[in-house]
């Protein structure tokens, strides 16, 4: 298998400026990735992405992609992989939002709810179906901590990456014994450009340190990775505590 002990040989990244997607090529380009693609709206920031990863020896490519325009999933991302194998896919687009604001404009909320979710579902299932066609391959899907229990502090957020994981648990399920393995990743606070400003919850971790753990998750052939590892523990408490508990917890 070409993408066998979490060392694939070409990475389309959804999300083609996201940090931790960079950080995650940067490292599998150390490693054996020589072929990157790099999905995202056009811009300077995508242009820079593909330019920083050019220097360190891969042959990156750029694709148009918006999370929200869905109708055109098939045809752009179908595309790709009419031009080669694709052994890894890291689905790493997403929004946090501003809950104080999203909660009185529900319009904004319905963006944060489309882009994390719905455009998710749309290009996983795009992904997943080429995975299978080419009969091998991961599709990594970077879902959050907070989907583990809705917080009052960003249960916008937190439910749009519920939703994310219950389905990215789903199609691990549908497409095991394809050949296609899919990996839920569940970061904590992730220190970036997208939290700058934000305070910092316990076990913040960096976009090198998630790069790193979805490495091993792929080598482990793991169906789930939680960044740090000590958060299965902690979310597994937070998920169990009663309710009326939980509304007075520092979370």
């Amino acid at each position: 298998m070409k993408n066998a002990f979490g060392a694939p040989q070409s990475l389309l990244v959804l999300g083609g400026t996201s940090e931790i997607g960079l950080a995650t090529a940067r490292r599998l380009i150390a490693r054996r990735t020589r072929t990157v693609w790099l999905a995202g709206r056009p811009s300077p920031a995508l242009t820079a992405a593909a330019d920083s990863l050019r220097v360190l020896g891969a042959d990156v490519r750029t694709v148009p992609f918006d999370a929200l325009d869905t109708e055109s999933h098939e045809e752009r991302l179908g595309k790709i992989f009419t031009e080669g194998d694709i052994d890894m896919v890291l689905l790493a687009f997403g929004v946090l939002g501003d809950q104080a604001r999203d909660e009185s404009d529900p319009v904004a909320a319905v963006r944060v709810a489309q882009t994390n979710y719905t455009g998710a579902v749309s290009a996983g299932l795009v992904c997943a179906g080429a995975l299978q066609a080419q009969g091998h391959g991961s599709l990594v899907v970077l879902s959050s901590v907070a989907g583990e229990r809705a917080r009052r502090a960003d249960f916008i957020y937190g439910s749009s990456k519920a939703g994310l994981d219950a389905f990215a648990q789903g199609l691990g399920d549908a497409l095991y014994g394809t050949g296609v393995h899919v990996m839920v990743v569940r970061p904590g606070f992730v220190r970036s450009k997208m939290t700058a400003g934000r305070a910092e919850t316990p076990l913040a971790t960096t976009p090198e340190a998630v790069a790193g753990a979805i490495e091993l998750g792929l080598r482990r052939r793991s169906e789930t990775v939680w960044v740090p590892g000590a958060l299965r523990m902690v979310m597994a408490a937070v998920r169990h505590a009663p309710r009326a508990l939980f509304r007075l917890l520092p979370v």
